[in-house]
């Protein structure tokens, strides 16, 4: 049970880094475990790209159920990630943020 836990936890913590792969490493990789590239398409602001790439371990779920989307539609320097309800100001900064579950 620990060992689940410590590889799905890394998993999550690798596939939500900002960090950017070789495009050939990306492509390879993405065949057996999650990267940052491919699942970042599911934090876009655009709902028809927040509705894919769930996963956050292995990609084959997404490409059964047809989720799977290999790039945004804008790129990944231009596409708009988070939720459009929290763009406003008010929700900006730290003790702000923490308090959104409680509004």
């Amino acid at each position: 049970m620990i060992l689940f836990e410590v590889l799905l936890n890394g998993c999550a913590l690798f596939n939500h880094a900002n960090l950017r792969l070789p495009l050939d490493a990306d492509r390879k990789l993405r065949l057996f475990l999650v990267t940052p590239d491919m699942h970042r398409v599911h934090h876009s602001t655009d709902m028809r790209e927040a509705n894919r790439n769930f996963g956050f371990t292995v990609p084959f779920w997404d490409r059964l159920f047809g989720t799977y989307k290999d790039q945004p539609d804008l790129g990944h320097d231009r596409m708009r990630i988070g939720l459009n309800i929290f763009r406003d100001p008010q929700y900006g900064g730290l003790l702000n943020m923490l308090t959104i579950p409680f509004r």
